[in-house]
């Protein structure tokens, strides 16, 4: 397993087979799963995704990783970017799913931006979207304290959504307007 990077309170690291059953725990909780196009995961499916963020990590040396809890070491959900057809264009997607007893401790927010600074630092992506559907109220503001401003509304999956983008140079002007207040 490879680390990606940490947080003041989370290690997000590659995900392995070795993670489904604590992962397959928490995919397969109806209430984490209630806005995701593949619904709730059983243990094959959860596999099924697993290999899929491998294949992932092969062939665009980013996916969804692991978080790791620094307190006592447990997966408590995935984050990361990934490819996503969008509209019959390849994206480069946000994601994140947490357990719910994680739920409402700004851990995805922290995630989220751990994983853009990845994404537009070590891996020069041009611009990251995010997919939400317009009533998952709480991951509108994980993408919001990311950064992410405007929004296209869209069908994916058969689902209206909205699709959010954000470029390295808004990302970039983010970063450094982030620097300037703390060093004010």
């Amino acid at each position: 397993m490879v680390q990606i990077c940490e947080t003041e309170r989370l290690i997000v690291r590659s995900l392995s087979l070795g993670d489904a059953p604590a992962l397959t725990e928490i995919l397969s909780d109806p209430e984490v799963m209630k806005h995701s196009v593949r619904g709730v995961c059983d243990e094959a499916a959860t596999r099924k995704f697993i290999e899929w963020c491998l294949a992932c990590y092969e062939s665009h040396s980013v996916g969804p990783w692991a978080l790791i809890d620094k307190k006592d070491s447990a997966l408590i959900g995935f984050c990361g970017v990934g490819p996503e057809m969008v509209a019959d264009v390849e994206e480069i997607n946000l994601g994140y799913r947490l357990a719910t007893r994680y739920w409402n401790k700004g851990l995805a927010s922290e995630a989220a931006r751990a994983v853009l600074n990845y994404a537009f630092g070590k891996k020069s992506f041009h611009s990251v979207v995010v997919i939400i559907e317009p009533e998952h109220v709480a991951s509108l503001k994980v993408a919001e304290k990311a950064g992410f401003s405007s929004f296209a509304v869209l069908e994916f999956h058969g689902r209206p959504v909205r699709l959010y983008r954000l470029t390295s140079e808004q990302w970039e002007t983010l970063h450094n307007n982030a620097m300037h207040a703390t060093s004010a």
